[in-house]
């Protein structure tokens, strides 16, 4: 029977196609983890209460790509280089989503709209990493190669997403709610299109290293261009709701470390 879970399988049980699946997180957590430190270096003056937050988030993603390039050594694996068309972090800054790299690299002070923008960014893509790793979580939380690295991870996304709530709110309180509200729709809006444009060249990756039938790629492409039917007409509003979680403060401490995994 074809589920979430039989792919994954499939994926995890296989060198090659589990080293891409490592290579690809490794990379797109790594990057995540210059951005955060660009950005916590090149904060206003008026938010450098926030800065050690942005740190905490940076290391934690740098934390995520190192453990996911620990995980491929555990079985004997060098990471390949990332697919272009499956380089979620990169094409979403194509699209206009976050702060430019351009921007990032240079070492102008961001204003308070930017950090705005930065929030908004990861309030969306947040999100998809905490339902990523959930769904994870529930299938592999047990598997004795990847359950510790799944459980670790998860909680980290969760983290970060209920701080993206919570300066969210503190920022549309301060009164830039419509530029949130306007910020969030449109990252939210092309995020839904770069995700299923990655999900389709993943899987089209993944299936010819595992072999399988155009019939059953023809059925995962479906399933992924229905998930983002469902999030055009509506599931996209997920993204951009805002609410006090239930984790506050949630990176106001230093980062956790995984030795395990160094």
């Amino acid at each position: 029977m074809l589920s979430a879970k039989s792919v994954f399988d499939e994926i995890l049980d296989n060198d090659e196609s589990f080293r891409l699946f490592c290579s690809i997180a490794a990379s797109g957590e790594s990057q995540g983890g210059w951005e955060n430190g660009r950005i916590a270096e090149l904060i206003p003056a008026s938010e450098r209460a926030l800065a050690p937050k942005v740190v905490r988030h940076g290391a934690d993603e740098d934390k995520h790509g190192r453990i996911f390039n620990a995980l491929m050594r555990k079985r004997g694996l060098e990471p390949v280089e990332v697919p272009h068309e499956t380089d979620y972090t990169m094409l979403l800054e194509k699209h206009g989503i976050g702060l430019a790299h351009e921007q990032l690299k240079a070492d102008e002070p961001l204003t308070v709209q930017d950090i705005v923008t930065y929030l908004a960014h990861s309030r969306v893509t947040e999100q998809r990493a905490s339902e990523q790793m959930r769904l994870l979580r529930k299938y592999f939380s047990d598997h004795p190669d990847i359950g510790r690295a799944v459980k670790m991870i998860s909680n980290d996304e969760d983290n970060h997403l209920a701080y993206c709530h919570e300066e969210l709110l503190r920022f549309a309180h301060a009164g830039h709610g419509r530029a949130i509200q306007r910020t969030l729709r449109e990252c939210a809006l092309a995020e839904i299109r770069v995700y299923r444009d990655v999900s389709l060249a993943v899987m089209d990756h993944m299936g010819r290293i595992l072999g399988w039938p155009k019939a059953k790629s023809a059925v995962l492409a479906a399933g992924i261009h229905g998930v983002y039917a469902y999030e055009r007409l509506g599931g996209w509003r997920r993204m951009v709701s805002l609410e006090m979680p239930e984790r506050r403060d949630a990176l106001g401490g230093p980062a956790t470390s995984a030795p395990e995994f160094a």
